[in-house]
């Protein structure tokens, strides 16, 4: 047969998306060529792939003309992922495996010159695909199975129910689809050739302890708060008080991810080439430097790639020293802090990821950032001070619900102070509150909004009316009235109480008054 069909998948942002690898071998002037919109790598495949068959002593037919189209022709195609297909392609057409046996099959994985396969990107992504594909599958039909190198196929494992095998040469591949034959010649599974199970890891997530942190009563309170009803934090306070110890341990007081939680943030992980199967189930932290640019907090690229919004879906985001960062780079964070995703279109794509994250701030409350300090004088002039907290937009600290100080610590306080409460403890209490918040309206107080908002934050009228003669008092945007009676509603489910108080709305107000510009 001098023609071949195999599966295989391209990457367009989270999504994989099928894609044949057609294979025709004809008479004429020896050539290799590749069609099908592929990038650069993939044109390089041409050389791996005919390296990889030579010394793993198979018939290379050099003597042919060969085309491989990767088929849709529209869609993008990058990354050495289709190199496996293409030999197998080539060698099926060639008559060396049985064409028939590739059905029902899918293959990803970079080869080296001597055939042996290296990991690709996005392989939870591709299996996560491959698994919804046969959901949808009329009932009855065989699920298809997928073919990765070793580190990818142990990802794509992770996808219950998913048929993973686990190949660790092109040799390996081959035996599996000699033809019948041959067909007893093939070797038992071993190191060359697995099948993998879902893995099922027990293990806890480690998470650094809040007991760590002494003092700071106002900033712990506001941590957990932020938890329970999955709120963003800015922390203003001068160096050394503790800011960013805080914002390490706050993915600790979140509750344990489902398993739908952990895929998806383990798939955004493996599209980045991020993922570690040490860190399964953990939610991430993700902190990048103040330098970062747009693209790199929201994504960007060509192929767009996700950006550190999306590498911390269902986890946390520390933006630390705030005001440093690019005005460009903050504003664009606006859309996906209300939204959970971020959309990023190129003139010859689109592409979404989801943004579903925690955004923890930090800063200091001026330039050289001792303004308040109880024994350091503040060097700033006042123009200084509003030019620096100006960095930041009223419309972005209007989408921060809390708003919170951290003074420095006294010595004494430092050396002599006991530890903490621990995490789990807090964790507990939040664990607690996010499920009343589940029970009452199936989502989160932040996630609240229109008439959901009306319905289920339970208000006395005596509350609504606080609320709204200091909304009114402190020139309060809409959204920062609804954001505070947001956090009002958490902190009434911290305190197990099914109304929303006075007391819950005048805390609620003390955690955004910090800033002078922060609604």
């Amino acid at each position: 047969m001098s023609l071949s069909l195999v599966r295989s998948r391209a990457l367009l942002g989270l999504d994989a998306r099928p894609v044949c690898v057609e294979v025709h071998l004809a008479n004429g002037l020896p050539s290799f060529t590749l069609v099908g919109l592929v990038d650069t790598e993939v044109k390089e495949a041409r050389e791996r792939v005919r390296s990889a068959i030579a010394n793993a002593g198979l018939d290379f037919p050099s003597n042919k003309r060969i085309t491989v189209n990767l088929a849709p022709a529209d869609l993008p195609k990058d990354s050495g992922r289709f190199d496996l297909p293409i030999a197998l392609g080539i060698l099926a057409a060639s008559g060396q495996i049985d064409a028939a046996r590739l059905a029902g099959w899918e293959f990803a994985g970079e080869l080296s010159l001597g055939g042996e396969l290296r990991p690709v990107r996005g392989a939870l992504a591709m299996s996560l695909a491959l698994h919804r594909g046969d959901a949808a599958a009329q009932a009855g039909a065989p699920p298809t199975r997928l073919v990765l190198p070793p580190g990818s196929a142990e990802e794509a494992a992770l996808v219950p129910q998913a048929q993973v095998y686990r190949a660790r040469h092109l040799l390996d591949v081959v035996a599996r689809f000699l033809p019948e034959r041959v067909a007893s010649e093939v070797p038992p599974d071993g190191e060359g050739w697995a099948r993998l199970t879902s893995t099922a890891l027990g293990t806890a997530p480690a998470y650094a302890d809040l007991a760590d942190v002494k003092g700071q009563a106002a900033a712990r309170r506001a941590l957990e708060i932020a938890a329970a009803g999955g709120h963003s934090l800015l922390m203003v306070g001068p160096p050394g008080a503790g800011k960013s110890m805080l914002a390490q341990r706050f993915a600790g007081l979140l509750p344990p991810m489902d398993s739908l939680q952990a895929l998806e943030s383990a798939a955004v992980a493996s599209l980045a080439g991020r993922f570690s199967l040490e860190r399964w189930g953990q939610r991430p932290t993700c902190a990048p430097h103040h330098s970062a640019s747009a693209v790199a907090l929201v994504g960007g690229g060509s192929p767009p790639r996700p950006g550190e919004i999306s590498l911390a879906h269902h986890g946390v985001l520390f933006l630390d020293e705030l005001p440093e960062f690019p005005r460009a780079a903050l504003e664009a964070l606006r859309e996906p802090l209300e939204s959970g995703h971020i959309r990023i279109s190129r003139a010859a794509m689109q592409s979404e990821f989801p943004a579903r994250f925690q955004l923890i701030g930090a800063m200091n409350p001026c330039p050289c950032g001792f303004l308040g300090h109880p024994t350091r004088a503040c060097r700033d002039t006042p123009d200084q001070i509003a030019r620096y907290q100006g960095k930041l937009s009223g419309p972005l600290l209007d989408r921060i619900d809390l708003h919170v100080e951290v003074p420095a610590l006294p010595p004494d306080d430092l050396l002599r102070g006991g530890a903490g409460e621990p995490s789990a403890a807090v964790r507990k209490r939040v664990i607690e509150a996010r499920q009343r918040a589940e029970q009452r309206q199936g989502m989160a107080n932040q996630a609240l909004a229109g008439q959901a908002l009306d319905h289920h934050v339970n208000a006395e009228p005596e509350t609504l009316k606080f609320l709204n003669a200091t909304a009114t008092r402190l020139g309060w945007s809409a959204r920062s009235t609804h954001r505070a009676l947001r956090v009002a509603r958490t902190i009434a489910d911290l305190a197990g109480q099914d109304t929303v108080g006075v007391g819950h709305v005048a805390e609620a107000v003390q955690y955004r008054r910090v800033l002078r510009q922060a609604g």
